[in-house]
């Protein structure tokens, strides 16, 4: 009997994901920040680093389970739900942005739901126009074709902050007035070139949907993702000597490396849950995993209210965030790493207790 049921591994998987997308997303301070909670600073790959690949690829491994209602083909109706979605997406994630001030001279036009967004229609369209075959060649070949753009438009520095084409494709499209700045310089580290590496991780989540769809049991899948997984990460490394494993670019070593692990983590808790049934102690996270968007959304609101409310406190005012930090976070952890972690933790403990009362009443808001 082929593994065709719904994984709980996977929602559980998506849950992880999504709560520490919040938890990274929300320190009490930037200033103090324990170091695996960062991302880094240029090449290489942190835990944080991981966050978002992983809910690319995960997203790409539900779309082959959701897809099955079309066949895995392209018709109209598959047609207009993708691009419903993508449109959508991508239009809360500029709203939010946007949000509250609407400058629009200074908008960033770009950011990570644009990129889901993008990336999920982009990679949905093709695996269903695609056959097993042309899916493997997309993949490789927008890695290599990706590899080879830097090398050739990148100059001096091809795989640097300033010598990257990558980010000045974006300074000449959108203008430096919509383009993120948090590196120092102009950069988008969501940019529109480096998304085309990122829609890849969707795509290979769509592939091993497809192997853990197909697959006579629970426990073959298992040895599956061991074995694909750890040949992606070795791949991975090897190719990073030449091109480095970076995030902020999205480079094509950083896909295999983070699928290759997403593929590997993916597999333990398909092991422990779906194989052993140990799943009590993972409920927890399936709240998040049930509603990953929505509160992925709130977090973001809950943030930027609180920079909206200004308190006066002893001469100085201080926005809700930063009141809340050091009223109560830093004087019960401490100005340091643990209260900003706290903070942290508060605010994934809160959007947590929200999602579970929908959880509860089953309401499930799906784009």
């Amino acid at each position: 009997m082929k593994v065709s049921q719904r994984l709980v591994a996977l929602d559980v998987f998506r849950g992880l994901t999504i709560m520490l997308m919040v938890i990274v997303n929300t320190p009490g301070t930037w200033a103090h920040v324990y170091a695996p909670l960062r991302h880094s600073e240029w090449h290489g790959c942190t835990p944080t680093d991981l966050v978002f690949p992983f809910f690319l690829f995960i997203v790409g491994v539900a779309m082959w389970f959701s897809f099955r209602k079309f066949d895995h083909k392209l018709s109209k109706p598959a047609l207009l739900k993708i691009l419903r979605r993508t449109v959508l997406i991508f239009l809360i994630g500029l709203f939010l942005n946007a949000f509250p001030k609407f400058n629009f001279a200074h908008l960033r036009y770009l950011g990570v739901l644009q990129r889901i967004a993008l990336a999920y229609g982009m990679a949905a369209i093709l695996v269903l126009v695609l056959g097993k075959k042309g899916r493997w060649i997309l993949a490789f070949s927008v890695l290599i074709a990706y590899w080879l753009i830097l090398i050739i438009f990148g100059g001096d520095d091809p795989f640097g902050l300033n010598g990257n084409i990558a980010g000045k494709i974006d300074v000449v499209l959108f203008g430096t007035n919509h383009v993120y700045k948090g590196f120092g310089i102009p950069f988008d580290p969501e940019g529109l070139l480096s998304t085309l590496p990122a829609m890849i991780n969707v795509v290979l989540g769509y592939i091993v949907g497809e192997i853990i769809g197909t697959t006579s049991t629970k426990e073959e899948v298992v040895n599956k993702l061991f074995l694909y997984g750890g040949a992606s990460v070795i791949l991975a490394l090897i190719w990073g000597l030449f091109f480095p494993i970076n995030k902020p670019i999205w480079t094509s070593s950083y896909v295999l490396y983070t699928v290759g692990l997403g593929m590997i983590l993916l597999a333990i808790l398909i092991w422990i849950i779906d194989v052993k049934d140990h799943v009590k102690w993972a409920h927890p996270f399936l709240v998040y995993g049930m509603n990953p968007l929505m509160l992925f959304v709130l977090s973001i609101f809950y943030v930027k209210i609180l920079f909206m409310i200004h308190i006066q406190v002893d001469g100085e005012t201080l926005n809700g965030y930063a009141w809340l930090y050091r009223k109560v976070f830093a004087v019960i952890g401490g100005d340091g790493n643990f209260g900003s972690f706290l903070f942290a933790a508060f605010t994934a403990i809160f959007l947590w207790f929200i999602g579970y009362l929908m959880y509860k009443k089953k309401i499930f808001i799906k784009i």
